[in-house]
């Protein structure tokens, strides 16, 4: 079934994939058993990636006797571990900042084996157990193992001692074509595994040979192939995924194809990219998918893991799948057919004037489930926090095209929100009981200039137009005339500006570039030469050639003092009720303290952490530039609890019980795109001995 892009064609400025109804939509069925919640078997806290725990120790009324119980240090060396560990048993299995994989005793942090993986390269994907780790008790005589990806490999290590599992593809690991990152699941003796640089892949858990393959980019004759002109990149996991195992159904989230910000080379749909796939586990096969943005030109991923919900819908419990979104979408749909619990629905999108490009017809605008971050930038939002940083940020943005989903325009920047979420990697947690699901969210505003990029190189040594360039002029446009801030891009300058619009410009200035009328005259014909390149053989402007495109980098907007350049909140907590598409909460989701001390309400912070709920009613949350952990009331978002880290949390915490105890861990590494120092720490807390 194909529930995103069965779409007719429409006139209109809107149409709408409609809700099923009641009566078509999946009845609850009893898995998962209430007591797996009590377990953390796998990172996210389970097969449903809820990070749900059913423990109640710690609660509303003693959460603010909190301690640190133990901190641990690997001490092989620094890094930002994103990570969500697993407790099985009362150990603790967690990658650590120096590439090693380790169990550690949870009720006292001390370590009880370490194993270090061969790194064979530098990728991402060449961190260990990277953005999750599984547990398997084993069955039919198999034994139980520690299943992670590293590289181009599955691992499995025996639980007890961190030795490779022999009987496990070669000597404890099985190669993985495309690389992984996030946590897969199991399902009987299937093992589901996302490929981080593409397609999900079945391997047997026993003995790791490789069961199927999906291809996230249809290859041709497959089904949606024709959604591309050409074949590209993109459309992988990097976020997570879900297993239900009652039936038997993977749900993998995908990111945008590539390269970003430049999609003539793919025109089309691009499936499966920005998708929720359903697949059989037993066999690979997709079952359904949901679209939410079609040719994605702006890298708005669906970034994180789908959460595996029930809710209310008329008195009925139905089965759905609850995705959260780069854009601050949730999609809700049914887990056996994919259809929309909400009306979706979309809107006509601008056109695009980038040559080549074909920006699609209609992108979503939902209504419900409510939207849990700002969807399109405005010039009203920019920052208010000073006169000042306000008028910083408005010349800053004065060459910036802006508005509801709109392409880039050749050597014009855009400014709109989304980059770093909305929702992020971290995704969201999911409470079964109140049926309510817990979102960290961004709002950081972001400026992406997309250029013509086929002028030759430079002369060396350098001209004396281009020496000329790089003393007056690369300050403001860059050493390599891609741009920097305001300033347009000097790259393909021939393509869209003559000399004498040029000459034009420099005599009269514009926006906050000043009048410079001595490289007007004939002593700036050296500049216009390098400019125009021609001190330097090039060949002739063919207008049938397909444009070469590239881009300006991720540019951050920010004022003069270095706090975000739009209106607040820059990062926030939110509760979204699943029943009604509601939104009951939102809160700020950390602070600057010098601005609080001088009166500014909260803020909210860039965040990468994500939150936990408990049964005890409590969310916990970190991943803040303020390095604190905090818990907030499940209810109404009140702030309960805080305490310091080492350094800002780096992934969603885990809480587990160990010797009676109820725990909290997390890792405090730092760094990452936040930036600052990185560490080694993990650190857990609990209520005080009595």
């Amino acid at each position: 079934m194909l529930a995103a892009a069965n779409l007719h064609a429409a006139a209109d400025d809107y149409y709408t994939i409609p809700a099923a109804a009641t009566d078509q939509l999946t009845a609850a069925a009893p898995w998962p058993a209430p007591e797996s919640y009590r377990t953390w078997e796998r990172s996210l806290g389970g097969p449903t990636s809820n990070r749900f725990s059913a423990l109640t120790q710690i609660d509303r009324t003693n959460v603010a006797k909190l301690k640190v119980a133990w901190t641990y240090h690997s001490g092989d060396g620094t890094g930002n571990i994103q990570c969500n560990p697993i407790i099985v048993d009362g150990v603790m299995y967690a990658p650590t900042a120096g590439g090693h994989i380790v169990a550690v005793d949870g009720a006292t942090g001390r370590e009880l084996w370490r194993y270090l993986p061969e790194r064979l390269a530098k990728r991402l994907e060449d961190t260990p157990a990277r953005r999750g780790l599984l547990y398997w008790r084993g069955a039919e005589g198999a034994p139980a193992r520690l299943i992670f990806t590293m590289g181009d490999f599955i691992y499995a290590l025996d639980p007890k001692t961190g030795q490779p599992l022999a009987s496990f593809g070669k000597d404890g690991r099985t190669p993985l074509p495309m690389g992984g990152t996030v946590a897969g699941a199991v399902w009987q003796h299937v093992l589901v595994v996302p490929g981080y640089r593409g397609d999900v892949f079945g391997y047997d858990v026993v003995t790791g040979e490789m069961k199927w393959r999906f291809h996230t980019i249809p290859q041709a004759g497959e089904y949606g192939a024709e959604t591309w002109s050409h074949r590209s990149e993109g459309a992988n996991c990097w976020g997570g995924m879900a297993l239900d195992e009652g039936r038997g159904i993977a749900y993998v989230s995908t990111g945008s194809p590539k390269p970003n910000f430049i999609g003539p080379d793919h025109k089309g749909d691009n499936l499966f990219a920005n998708c929720v796939i359903a697949l059989k586990a037993e066999t690979g096969e997709r079952l359904w998918h949901f679209q939410e943005i079609r040719h994605d030109i702006w890298d708005l991923d669906i970034p994180a893991p789908p959460n595996l919900v029930t809710v209310l819908r008329d008195g009925k419990r139905v089965d759905a799948v609850a995705q959260v979104t780069k854009i601050g979408n949730t999609l809700l749909l049914d887990r056996v057919t994919g259809e929309p619990l909400f009306p979706f629905r979309l809107r006509r999108a601008p056109a695009s004037t980038l040559i080549g490009e074909q920006a699609a017809p209609y992108q979503p605008d939902v209504e419900l489930p409510e939207p849990f971050a700002r969807q399109e930038f405005t010039r009203e939002q920019i920052t208010q926090r000073t006169p000042e940083a306000h008028a910083a940020v408005e010349q800053f943005l004065s060459h910036s095209n802006t508005g509801w989903f709109f392409p880039f325009a050749e050597a014009k920047a855009t400014a709109f929100y989304g980059l770093h979420g909305g929702a992020e990697w971290t995704g969201a947690a999911f409470d079964p009981a109140s049926r309510r699901l817990y979102i960290s969210a961004n709002t950081i505003l972001w400026n992406v200039t997309v250029f013509r990029d086929d002028d030759p190189a430079p002369l060396k040594p350098p001209t004396v137009g281009e020496q000329t360039y790089l003393a007056s002029c690369a300050p403001c446009h860059g050493p390599d005339r891609i741009g920097v801030g305001m300033a347009p891009p000097l790259r393909g300058l021939r393509h869209r500006m003559t000399d004498d619009q040029v000459k034009a410009l420099l005599t009269t200035g514009k926006n906050a570039m000043p009048p410079q009328p001595q490289f007007a005259t004939e002593a700036g014909k050296p500049l216009l030469d390098f400019l125009f390149v021609k001190d330097r053989p090039s060949p002739p402007i063919d207008p049938n050639a397909k444009p070469k495109y590239s881009f300006g980098g991720y540019v951050k907007v920010n004022d003069p003092e270095g706090y975000p350049g739009a209106t607040p909140p820059w990062g926030t907590l939110n509760c979204l009720d699943l029943d009604t598409g509601k939104l009951v909460w939102k809160v700020p989701l950390g602070e600057y303290p010098e601005l609080t001390a001088k009166g500014v309400p909260k803020t909210g912070q860039e965040n990468f952490g994500g939150a936990m709920v408990t049964a005890g009613g409590l969310v916990f949350c970190s991943g803040t530039r303020d390095r604190k952990i905090r818990a907030f009331a499940a209810k109404d978002g009140a702030e309960m609890w805080s305490a310091d880290l080492p350094l800002h949390g780096t992934c969603a915490p885990a809480s587990y019980e160990a010797r009676g105890r109820q725990f909290i861990v997390l890792p405090a590494t730092g760094g990452g795109k936040l930036g600052g120092p990185s560490g080694d720490s993990w650190v857990a807390f609990a209520l005080p001995k009595e």
